[in-house]
């Protein structure tokens, strides 16, 4: 069967979703978070949308 979704390499999922976190937590830093809480969080995130991409999820 045709498969719409071509096999990605897994280090660009998750440069991709870690640039879509660090945009939104070095946003939170900017207006006074903590940089290692904001990185855990932008760490959290790429995991989630990494795990969601490889199981397509979403």
């Amino acid at each position: 069967m045709y498969d719409p979704r071509p096999d990605r390499d897994l280090a660009t999922a998750a440069l991709t979703a870690a640039l879509g976190a660090g945009v939104v937590t070095s946003f939170a830093v900017s207006r006074g978070q903590n940089p290692l809480i904001a990185l855990a969080i932008t760490v959290f995130a790429a995991g989630v949308a990494l795990l969601c991409d490889r199981f397509g999820l979403i």
